[in-house]
């Protein structure tokens, strides 16, 4: 296909294939400035989900493009993806929050403006809160999420605070493609639709982009893959931003459940299944650092990635609280310290092993992990909401994916009855070979290996990444004795 990409000449900015990303071994080639600026954001480096959390705070209502997508919804507690908010909040109510959720929370590094429009269709709004953030919080890394409409006329604004991380949603760089994705844009207080309206969108994007990296902000792209549409021109996507100066890419798969109410969830647009997903993200990491470990968080989450602990702060109870914010600085500090040795003791312990797989000759095996955080295996197979899944080789260990599952069990006399539930959570795990989890009970432990996933809990609070190549080493040595064990082919060409 030929693409219209909308697209100037520009000399190649930001990283290079082989210096960035959000491993440890990527961070470890960048300058000390941006690895301080990355090392414990948990939307940015891979690691640092594990150990950090962040918050979104929704004070920005209004959208000036819409999506097929997106549905916005309030005091939806039940469903967790962009968009959605149980409370919106002033500036003010905003800075409160996040004073309260930093001193109940000591990992918390990152405040997030995300929705549930978009930020920079609310400036004053946002600004205000980022103000006061800026005088309350001066320890909390600033973030910015945007559709990029409004976003060159905003740079220098964004510059003036402590924001040094900017998201963008960038799904498309043909306006043809564009026109599939966006009904119509709100531009100059005219609504704008197809490919007139796309296209103006791809260029603010595009420009918005290039002003940010000029002024040594940081750019994550986001894109959502919705398979027939834009799947295949998501390369592309990525090649452009690329050379435009993002630090990093996430394609993330499109959420169209019916029941959300969105255009392409009514008109049955499906989204991508588990091997699309890395299937793309493969293709587009040879020209571009990619994000895997994204939740596609709620516009209110709080706490690490993949929980969110949004109803312990509600307004009227962050209203009961006691807040010594100067005292929890202090303890916050002191934990962050620790963390970071943690995480250079463990980068060097893993540069050391080198992976320690290179002697196996078998084929790489995806592996489904539980865990809470912290980076072990630390999770019961029944209270597990999500499995992260890591693919394992001869090349070593590397993260894939997250999975959503049901809750198997609740912690009461109904633990194990819930069948309906695991039998959705086996198919979700199609295609791993084993599952670690600090317990399982005897019923999954029967239903994973009937389905031909080894289950395992001998590895509890093991760090993920060694527990995982573990695991792929006793299968590669059960491959090997059973072949020994296999008598030889008589006859065969006689």
């Amino acid at each position: 296909m030929e693409l219209n990409v909308i697209q100037e000449e520009a000399p190649s900015k930001g990283c290079s294939a082989t210096s960035c990303g959000s491993t440890d071994d990527q961070l470890s080639h960048l300058t000390d400035e941006v690895r301080q600026k990355v090392q414990n954001h948990p939307c940015y480096s891979e690691q640092a989900h594990h150990y950090f959390a962040r918050m979104h705070v929704a004070v920005a209502p209004a959208c000036n493009i819409q999506c097929n997508y997106c549905n916005r919804k309030y005091d939806c507690a039940n469903e967790s993806r962009p968009g959605v908010v149980s409370e919106l909040l002033t500036p003010g109510q905003a800075v409160k929050k996040t004073m309260a959720v930093a001193a109940t929370i000591p990992q918390m590094t990152v405040l997030g403006i995300a929705g549930p429009g978009d930020p920079l269709a609310n400036p004053e709004r946002v600004f205000e809160t980022f103000n006061g953030l800026t005088k309350n919080t001066p320890d909390i890394k600033l973030c910015l999420s945007t559709n990029g409409l409004n976003l060159p006329q905003y740079v220098d604004e964004i510059a003036k605070h402590n924001i040094d991380h900017v998201t963008i949603t960038i799904n498309c760089v043909d306006p043809k493609v564009g026109a599939k994705i966006y009904p119509w844009i709100y531009w100059n207080n005219k609504r704008i639709r197809g490919e007139k309206g796309a296209k103006i969108l791809i260029r603010q994007q595009q420009r918005g982009l290039e002003m940010l990296v000029e002024r040594n902000i940081l750019v994550k792209v986001n894109s959502v893959m919705i398979p027939g549409v834009n799947d295949e021109h998501l390369v592309e996507v990525s090649k452009v931003v690329k050379q435009k100066g993002a630090f990093l890419h996430n394609v993330m798969p499109l959420i169209a459940e019916e029941e959300h109410g969105t255009f392409y969830g009514v008109m049955g647009q499906r989204g991508p299944s588990h091997d699309e997903l890395q299937t793309l993200q493969d293709a587009c990491s040879g020209d571009m650092n990619m994000m895997r470990h994204c939740r596609q968080c709620r516009a209110d989450a709080v706490g690490l990635l993949g929980e969110d602990r949004g109803a312990e702060f509600t307004l009227d109870k962050i209203d009961e609280m006691q807040i010594d914010y100067e005292a929890a600085m202090v303890k916050r500090k002191a934990l962050h310290t620790a963390i970071a040795a943690e995480l250079e003791s463990k980068a060097r312990e893993a540069q050391a092993q080198d992976g320690g797989l290179s002697d196996l000759a078998t084929t790489p095996r995806l592996i489904a992990v539980a865990t809470k955080g912290g980076g072990v295996v630390n999770e019961h197979f029944g209270h597990a909401r999500e499995f992260l899944v890591y693919e394992a080789s001869p090349s070593g260990v590397r993260f894939i994916s997250h999975r959503k599952v049901d809750l198997y069990c609740s912690g009461d006399d109904t633990c194990g009855e819930a069948e309906s539930a695991l039998d959705r959570n086996l198919a979700t795990l199609k295609g791993c070979a084993a599952v670690l989890c600090s317990k399982i009970g005897f019923g999954p432990w029967e239903a994973l290996e009937q389905a031909g996933i080894v289950p395992d809990g001998s590895h509890a609070m093991e760090p993920i990444e060694e527990a995982v190549a573990a695991v792929y080493r006793e299968i590669a040595q059960r491959l090997d004795e059973n072949e020994m064990q296999q008598p030889p082919l008589v006859g065969v060409g006689g």
